[in-house]
């Protein structure tokens, strides 16, 4: 665990509170609902694996509401919006502002109030009171 905590730590420069932690966490609450919204409304034709990517970015959307292993799934938002831009007969832009949010969301981080912050953030050793 240690391993992982150390890795995890280093893709975030810090975990953001106070006003940037509130932008970045309406930013993980609104790349969540507009892939939840795109994957209901499904902007491509709705047959067989064609709605799989809306799918697997809806669930992905879930992993950045939360803030769990923001940069991984902010990635994979991106990659799958960017299959979705260029395969799918849909709505081309919004699968590119999609992408780009996710995108964003793997550089940044989650910021203060996520899963992360909770598991991977620095953490304060208070000094015993004698």
């Amino acid at each position: 665990m240690i391993i992982t905590e150390g890795i995890l730590q280093r893709l975030f420069s810090n975990f953001a509170n106070g006003w940037p932690g509130r932008g970045l966490l309406a930013q993980r609450i609104i790349t969540a609902a507009a892939l939840t919204h795109s994957a209901v409304t499904n902007r491509g034709t709705p047959s067989g694996l064609a709605v799989l990517p809306e799918l697997v970015a809806a669930g992905l959307g879930i992993f950045v509401l939360v803030g769990f292993w923001t940069p991984a799934a902010g990635t994979l938002v991106a990659i799958v919006e960017l299959w979705i831009a260029f395969t799918s007969v849909g709505d081309l832009w919004t699968a590119i502002l999609l992408a780009t949010l996710g995108g964003t969301l793997a550089m940044i981080g989650p910021g203060a109030w996520s899963i992360d912050a909770r598991l991977f953030g620095r953490k304060h050793i208070a000094a015993p009171h004698y």
